[in-house]
């Protein structure tokens, strides 16, 4: 719930600034649900988001004395809500400015009723994000791919920017659940090889060992060094991680923590952990890219068939279609000190036999494009359907 806290200068009338307060209040929220706190900041920083409307001219002072408080908290970022009435927005300008001095972030809300509606709406929804993503364990299930040279991640950085705690399991202990995971058979109706058929029973086993894991963890997500089942099971995590993120627990392949990070924060904004894909082509003149891997979340496809993993051609891996449309790529670094994020449109899917099983083939702007050959965060970017580039990077 969103709290609106106010400060109001005492050289206004209250009558008439409460009137004017109240219109501008149901423009801003035309629901009703948000909790109106007033002048009373004792609770200030414990809602998913608290905003400060500033009702008058004259309110610096006021704000200016409340602040100590407020940093004592740990509050650094304040969203200042104006009206533009009586002199609001004049005074909201100097509350950022002295901001600014200070060290801190803010923002001022000002513009029309549609404008504010659309802004706080955003905002809500990073601030619910944040929260979801506060305290959740990650688990890095062997270690990351030794190819995998800049894909590294720091501890202390994913702490004190989201507050989520990395957590190493040995490969071992998953090797030890999978040889005892109950299996199952490939779907009878499915049109899948032979060779697929045989390894499904394979595949499920590893997917029930992940859960043994996922529980006894506590993990909210987690990463999996999937290629070295490929030696000690002969088989693949394709058919498990489809799953898990289609489940809404985010899980990544390779362990690979920074494309992990980048499908909770999306997962946490959108509700979709998105396809983690590697760039197989890119046109930059065009700004066509063609995007593969052999897993992608069963609820993001159209429809799906069972196929071989592609580097090694055994197991089960995915051939999903995912639908065409508007796009998101994304991508943290494994500090959250860098990111990108580009829209852009999912032109058609397609299937060679050379390429990881899902393949999609996108257009971005050229100028995004060429970030991939100039200045990429790792091999792996996050595909998410639609276009949510504002509120990922609102919450960055």
């Amino acid at each position: 719930m969103t709290a609106v806290y106010t400060v109001t200068s005492g050289l206004h009338d209250e009558q008439s600034v409460s009137k004017l307060s109240d219109e501008f209040l149901k423009g801003v929220f035309p629901s009703g649900e948000f909790e109106f706190k007033g002048a009373d900041f004792k609770d200030f920083g414990t809602h998913e988001l608290d905003l400060i409307y500033v009702r008058t001219g004259g309110a610096e002072a006021i704000f200016k004395s409340l602040l100590p408080e407020m940093l004592a908290r740990g509050i650094e970022r304040y969203y200042l809500l104006t009206s533009g009435k009586s002199n609001s927005l004049a005074a909201s300008l100097e509350i950022l400015s002295y901001l600014r001095q200070q060290g801190l972030q803010g923002e001022v809300l000002h513009g029309s009723a549609e404008y504010l509606q659309a802004r706080v709406s955003a905002l809500e929804t990073v601030a619910k994000a944040r929260q979801k993503l506060q305290g959740t364990r990650i688990g890095v299930i062997g270690q990351p791919s030794d190819w995998l040279i800049s894909s590294q991640a720091d501890p202390v950085a994913l702490m004190d920017k989201l507050g989520v705690k990395l957590v190493e399991v040995p490969m071992e202990e998953l090797l030890q659940e999978i040889a005892k995971a109950p299996s199952h058979p490939a779907p009878q109706e499915e049109q899948m090889a032979d060779k697929v058929r045989k390894a499904y029973p394979g595949a499920t086993q590893i997917y029930h060992a992940l859960e043994v894991l996922v529980k006894k963890y506590e993990l909210g997500a987690f990463t999996l060094r999937c290629f070295d089942l490929l030696t000690a099971v002969g088989n693949t995590g394709c058919l498990a991680l489809a799953s898990f993120n289609a489940d809404g627990i985010p899980a990544a392949c390779e362990g690979d923590v920074p494309a992990l990070l980048s499908m909770m924060i999306a997962q946490a904004l959108t509700g979709c952990t998105g396809f983690q894909a590697n760039p197989a082509r890119i046109d930059v003149q065009s700004g066509e890219m063609l995007f593969a891997h052999c897993t992608v979340p069963f609820n993001m496809v159209t429809d799906w068939q069972y196929d071989t993993h592609f580097e090694s051609g055994i197991g089960v891996g995915i051939h999903g279609n995912l639908p065409e449309g508007p796009v998101t790529v994304f991508k943290v670094s494994g500090k959250l000190d860098r990111h990108f994020a580009a829209e852009g449109t999912l032109l058609n899917n397609q299937y060679e036999d050379n390429l990881c099983r899902t393949q999609v083939v996108l257009k971005l702007r050229p100028e995004d494009a060429r970030y991939f050959l100039t200045n990429p965060i790792g091999n792996h970017h996050i595909i998410l359907p639609g276009h949510c580039k504002e509120l990922l990077e609102e919450l960055l």
